[in-house]
Parts: C-alpha cells; structure tokens; sequence
C-alpha cells in the first residue's frame, strides 16, 4: 500500500528526557515528504546499543524504502548508533579508510591529537559507506540492506542537515516516481532569523520544503541561499507552485530590505 515509505529514528536519552525537543525528526520527515516519501514512522530510541539495535530490526521488519536516523555518531562512550546498526546487520565495525582520512584530515588541521575517541568516528559497519559532513566531523554513515537505503546521519542540527542532503542530492539510489522540482534564490541584506517568521508562514500556506542556507555572517553580512522545493504527480502544478512561492518570497526579502543576487 505504501510503496514509498520512510521511517525517521533518533537516537539519544536527552530527547527522550525532553532536554532536548527533537527538532532533527520534524526536519528529516519534511524534508522526505516533499520527494515524496509517505513518513509512516518516527521514534525515538536511548543511547542503548540494544534498543538501537532492536530499533532498526523492527524499522528494517516493515520493508520501508528509507530510515534515516539522526544522533549518535560523536565520540563519546554513548555515541552508539553505528555499533547498534552493525548488530543488527549482523555486521563487523572495521575502519572504513575514506571515513578514516577524512576525520584524520580535520583533526590534523586543527592541529590536534588523533585519540581513540576520534578514531572512532571512522569505524563502520563492514561495507557502509561515508557520507561527507562539511559542517563538521563526524561523517554519515550509508547503508543498503535489500531493498531499504539507511541513512545515519549527526545529531547537531546543522551537521544533520548538511549530511542529509547531500545524501538524497548524491547517494540516494531509489526515490518515489513523482516529479521533483525545486529552485532557489539568493538574497543580501537580510538575516535569517528576520526572514525566519515569513518563511514558516509561508511553509504552513503552500506545505512546500522551504530552507534558508546562511552563506554569509548573520549580523555582519547576512547573506542567504533560499531553497524551494515539492513533488507532485503533476509536473506542471508543482512547477507553478515553487515558482510562486519563490516570486512571494523574493517580495517578502525584498520588503525586508534584502537585495536578489
């Protein structure tokens, strides 16, 4: 019934606490609705390899598409998200090279000592694949079990971010067989957080996937790339839709004093 189904998981007790509100989860399901995955799960697992093992034993149970999880890959004693998934793989954790020379690469720049703490962000279960973090250390980590593409990807919110997409811009091998269509713009002048109340707006009236990628300093330079994006059957609606959505948020900027480069 659900061809293009998806489960969100995050991983980490300071969600389940409430300490922290789980802010990842809301983004990665909007973010796979707009290509057109129908989200059917989203849990929240503690930093226990067994309940994260168990966790994606019963994900991987109901044959979805795509998991994607967020939390767990730092290097803490309690970052356990790779050994979770690698037991229920039924997998070794061994060095994956590339994952090793990038994190030996970052740390090297800073001018900082390899300990096994780092290290450890570069085991991997046998035959996963690295998915590069730009915002910062920690790679994602890529999976393939049959027919379902796992996704681990940071807990910080920008790292998260930054993983997953370039995960479903560059790894993501099968996505639902709707039309994509997606455009940005670019805009000086304006800080995010000032354009942040007119975008949510904007997101709840027209239910597209809206995101606001600072390129420059939020007080000093404030200069934003403005991604809009959906999917729909209908390849001339969802055109239509992102192009007026990006005409109203480019009136929205430039109201705000923003300037379209």
């Amino acid at each position: 019934m659900y061809e293009w189904s998806a489960e969100v998981i995050a991983v980490g007790n300071e969600i389940l606490t409430g300490r922290t509100v789980n802010t990842n989860s809301a983004f990665i399901a909007a973010r796979l609705t707009s290509l057109g995955f129908q989200v059917r799960r989203v849990t929240v697992v503690g930093d226990e390899v067994e309940e994260i093992r168990e966790c994606f034993l019963e994900a991987l149970g109901r044959n979805p598409k795509l998991i994607i999880s967020s939390g767990g890959l730092g290097p803490t004693y309690d970052d356990r998200t790779v050994e979770g998934l690698a037991a229920a793989l039924g997998r070794k954790l061994v060095y994956n090279q590339e994952a090793l020379n990038e994190v030996t690469r970052k740390y090297k720049e800073k001018g900082l000592e390899l300990t096994e703490e780092r290290l450890k962000m570069a085991l991997f279960p046998e035959g996963a694949t690295p998915i590069p973090n730009e915002a910062g250390i920690a790679p994602g980590v890529y999976v393939e079990v049959n027919n379902t593409e796992i996704l681990l990807a940071p807990g910080v919110p920008k790292e998260m971010e930054e993983v997953t997409e370039t995960f479903l811009r560059s790894y993501l091998k099968r996505r639902p067989n709707v039309f994509y269509y997606e455009e940005s713009l670019t805009v000086r002048g304006v800080m995010e957080s000032a354009l942040a109340p007119h975008i949510k707006r904007v997101v709840r009236e027209y239910g597209l996937y809206i995101k606001t990628h600072p390129k420059g300093h939020e007080i000093n330079d404030p200069y934003l790339e403005v991604q809009i994006a959906g999917s729909s059957y209908d390849k001339d609606e969802i055109t239509r839709k992102v192009k007026n959505v990006r005409e109203i948020i480019s009136r929205i900027a430039m109201s705000l004093g923003g300037k379209l480069t």
